[in-house]
């Protein structure tokens, strides 16, 4: 389903947000923002707030697990693409890190995996959880669509891009939760999803929990200083050349407002 959010909020050209502050020069004209990943809740809390600063400017946010942002960019269906890799001939910003977790039903009792080992379960050359300390299970994987940047960056991350093991597909984080938590056996799911959607799940009580992988916890801080060694970057591609709207836009979310909103999902990276 595709969600497209307008938004045309606010008359003040000041955004106060605890941390003193901002101003922004006025711009004006319509800027279209396409994703398909987990940062959708993030990008429109940034979207409306560059409105509020902005009125003359309209954001429409294009929203599609199925979508493919960056060839929307290519043919100029969008202005900006919400991506995890860059892509040659294009402009790249990077504009937080999202750690990636392991999930598992609470019950498996593997302690810990190594990132080359997570890499194994994924390409299919480990299918038993006794294999990594774990219980007489054969492991079920459940993987995410082709086409969004969560999987391009873990596959890449781990080395296994196009090594499939053809397992379950599950587009929604909320569905990936329920599939590893009401999967019989309970202990042999295994899935990914964006860290903080697997913290997020793990502290409201759902029986699943997260594994600690080279034997690092998978936790903001560790992100955060690059301990946790399953990160992607959450980057703003845009076609190279001047696009006064796309600029100033892009200025905003590096800004202190602008990373403060970001913190509340992701890492934030140090802008301006």
């Amino acid at each position: 389903m595709v969600a497209r959010l307008m938004f045309s909020l606010g008359l003040s050209l000041l955004l106060s947000w605890g941390m003193g502050f901002v101003a922004l020069a006025e711009v004006a004209g319509n800027l279209i923002i396409a994703g398909n990943g987990p940062e959708l809740s993030t990008i429109e809390s940034l979207a409306h707030a560059f409105e509020k600063a902005n009125p003359q400017a309209y954001l429409d946010i294009v929203w599609d697990g199925n979508s493919r942002p960056v060839e929307m960019v290519k043919s100029g269906q969008a202005h900006i693409a919400v991506t995890g890799t860059e892509e040659p001939g294009f402009s790249a910003t990077p504009i937080a890190w999202d750690g990636i977790g392991v999930l598992v039903h609470l019950s498996n009792f593997t302690k810990e995996v190594t990132k080359q080992q997570v890499a194994d379960i994924f390409s299919g050359k480990t299918t038993l959880w006794s294999e990594l300390g774990g219980p007489e299970t054969k492991i079920l994987v459940i993987d995410r669509p082709r086409n969004q940047n969560l999987r391009d960056a873990f596959e890449s991350q781990l080395g296994i891009t196009g090594k499939s093991t053809g397992a379950k597909t599950i587009a929604s984080d909320d569905q990936v939760v329920k599939t590893v938590v009401g999967t019989l056996p309970p202990l042999s799911a295994v899935a990914y999803l964006s860290l903080n959607q697997g913290l997020s799940v793990v502290s409201s009580g759902v029986a699943v929990r997260l594994l600690p992988i080279d034997k690092v916890e998978p936790e903001v801080p560790t992100v955060k200083d690059g301990r946790y060694p399953l990160r992607r970057p959450v980057l703003l591609l845009s076609k190279k050349g001047p696009n006064t709207l796309a600029e100033a836009f892009t200025e905003f979310v590096l800004s202190p407002a602008g990373r403060q909103l970001i913190a509340e999902t992701y890492v934030p990276i140090n802008g301006k």
